[in-house]
This record gives C-alpha cells, structure tokens and sequence, in this order.
C-alpha cells in the first residue's frame, strides 16, 4: 500500500479543508478550519485527503486518525483503507473524536467490530441561543445577577465588534492577562495563549467574528468564534479580567446577543477536563453535550 503524504495545514489549505468540511456538518468543534490551523502547531496534526476525504493524524509512534470527512460512500472507503494502511504500518487502527452519530455509521458497515469509549473531557457543550442571550428562567437566575452587578459598577462599559481599529488593544489585553494567570509557568496554558494571540492576529484570514468589551475605555474582555454549522456558532476563545466583577457572564452575553443571533446554538467547546470549567459550563445549563470518544478493534474473547 502506498505511503501516504500527512501535512501540517496552512493558510493556503483553507479552502480545502472547509470544502470537505461543508460535505459533512457536525456541531463538534473539531469541524472548523481555525480549530484544526491554530491548534495543530501543538497537537502536531497533520492531515491528507485518503478516498475524497479529509483525514487528520495525531501522533507520531501509535498515530490515531479522525473520523473522514466527506460523503458517506467515500467515508466507508477512508476507512477500510486506514484499518488496512494501520495493520501495514504496524500500528492498532484507532479514531480519535469520533462522535455518536459518526460510530452509528460504522456500526452499520461493519457491525460488532468496533467499540466506542467514551471520552466525557472532550465533550462539547452546546447551549440554545435565546437561553445565553436572555438568561431567562430561575436556573440562570445568578447569572442575570452577576451582569446586573457588573452593569451597575461599571455604567460607562461598552460593548463593540472585534476590528482592525481595537485588535492591537486586544492583544494588550491579552498580554496582561497572560501575565496575570502565570502562563509562563504552565505549558498548557502557555500553548492555549498563543493560540489567542494568533487567533487575533489572523481573525481576518480566518473568518472570525470577535467582541471587545470596555470599561473606562478600557478593553476588559474579548470573545472570538465562527459559525461551525447551518445552525451552530462556536466560541473559541472568551478571556476576561478576573478583578473586573461580572465581566465574564457579560462578554458571553453581548457577544451571543451581538454576532450569534442567527444560529439556533452555540458551542462553547469542551472543559478538558477542568473540574472548574466543568462547573462554569455546566452552570449555563447546555441544551446538550457532542459527546465523543475513541474508537478502536474489540479485541475478540477467547
């Protein structure tokens, strides 16, 4: 079997990939082009088209694949070929992301040879629009609070889109944040800041909506996101002061009343595992989790 080319995505691949992408809609947030570019500097992802259809690759020594996308006729055939290229190469056939509605589909190819385990840290949380615009209802009672709070010390805060005018301040701003939550010495949070600034410095070249907001003039908060499906907008990056009281529940509700009107939810991504992210995304009451997980052979009882 023939080696196959995996490359690490570039700008001038976007296209591309979204044009495989659009083949096969999914609200998980691994079906976006900015997730895919901006992160693949640190996963080492790399990607090739196998059966007209867009895989990527993590890892180096046991290299995982995410599920093909592309038309189904074509998905069948990614797949048989991968299982057969892993068992050349040496390596288990594994599929990492796999949501479950794609190991529905295998299920129906290949029934009873496959298993899927669940993987609860990279869920995605997804919440009804007018619910995050609104905060309506008792559950979101202490959220309309904060806001309330942050509004009345701050009467003078405003809110506007991410521009070429207020990019730079937003970088600042980034920059101090960065300082003030010890990035430097956590890898983790070092990588997702770089993702940040880089986010910010091409959110015209890939197609990102942002909102800045301001306080005193101030930029003091700043979210950054696209539309991920026909009806699902996802949020990538939301970073706020934490001294400024309220000022995270009010850059998550300007930005969805200001640029997520037009979808009917909104994914705000996974909690990787953060028992306080779980906690503050959980609290928002998503409407549903894109549950995922890895997919690999069941190993045959004896």
């Amino acid at each position: 079997m023939e080696e196959i080319n995996f490359r690490r995505p570039e700008l001038e691949d976007q296209e591309l990939i979204r044009s495989y992408f659009d083949k096969a809609p999914s609200r998980s947030c691994e079906r976006s082009f900015v997730n895919v570019y901006l992160w693949s500097r640190h996963y080492g992802v790399t990607f090739a088209v196998i059966e007209d259809t867009l895989v990527f690759r993590n890892g180096k020594v046991q290299p995982g694949f995410s599920y093909p996308a592309g038309e189904p006729q074509n998905v069948k055939k990614a797949l048989e070929f991968l299982m057969k290229y892993s068992e050349e190469q040496g390596y288990p056939f594994k599929l990492y992301n796999v949501t479950n509605e794609n190991f529905e589909q295998i299920e129906a190819w290949f029934p009873g040879e496959y298993e899927l385990e669940d993987d609860r840290d990279q869920a995605d949380y997804v919440y009804e629009t007018e619910k995050l615009a609104t905060l309506a209802g008792k559950k979101l009672h202490a959220k309309r609070n904060h806001i309330n709070k942050f509004q009345k010390l701050y009467s003078d805060w405003s809110y506007e889109p991410l521009s070429d005018e207020n990019v730079e301040e937003c970088f600042q701003m980034a920059m101090k944040w960065r300082n003030q939550n010890g990035c430097d010495e956590d890898a983790e949070k070092n990588e997702e800041m770089c993702v940040t600034l880089n986010s910010l410095r091409l959110y015209k070249e890939l197609g990102e909506k942002g909102g800045v907001l301001r306080v005193n003039g101030e930029v003091v908060a700043f979210s950054i996101g696209e539309p991920l499906c026909e009806d699902t907008f996802v949020v990538h990056i939301e970073k706020a002061f934490a001294d400024i009281e309220g000022a995270y529940p009010m850059i998550n509700q300007q930005f969805v009343q200001h640029e997520c009107m037009d979808y009917q939810y909104v994914n705000r991504e996974d909690d990787a595992g953060s028992e306080g992210l779980r906690k503050a995304k959980l609290s928002y009451r998503p409407a549903f989790l894109v549950e995922k997980g890895i997919v690999t052979r069941k190993v045959s009882e004896v």
